[in-house]
């Protein structure tokens, strides 16, 4: 269960940094309710996830989930630039939530 609620967390993360955007500094009261209620959420998801988690897999798959995420969600939604190397870099961070899935806990 500690993998859902670390995957749902990371998912929260990437709708309360896209509703800071939105908040436009938290200028907007609905944007930012939504961003204060959404990272409430994630850091409590995550707070679970790391009962049986270790600190490190637990923190980089939220923050990796998190960085990805906002970054396809700033290109689909919001016309951020495509590039061969922004594209590689994501890459790179999901290959590296794969390897931290995959290795083993000392």
């Amino acid at each position: 269960m500690a993998w859902v609620y670390l995957i749902i967390a990371g998912l929260l993360e990437v709708v309360w940094a896209f509703s800071m955007k939105q908040s436009a500094g938290f200028t907007k009261l609905v944007p930012s309710l939504i961003t204060l209620g959404t990272m409430g959420v994630s850091f409590a998801l995550l707070s679970l996830a790391m009962k049986s988690l270790p600190l490190g897999t637990a923190y980089t798959v939220w923050t990796g989930i998190g960085a990805v995420g906002a970054f396809i969600v700033g290109v689909i939604w919001l016309n951020e630039g495509v590039h061969p190397m922004r594209v590689a870099a994501a890459g790179l961070i999901v290959a590296g939530l794969v390897l931290m899935r995959l290795a083993p806990s000392t």
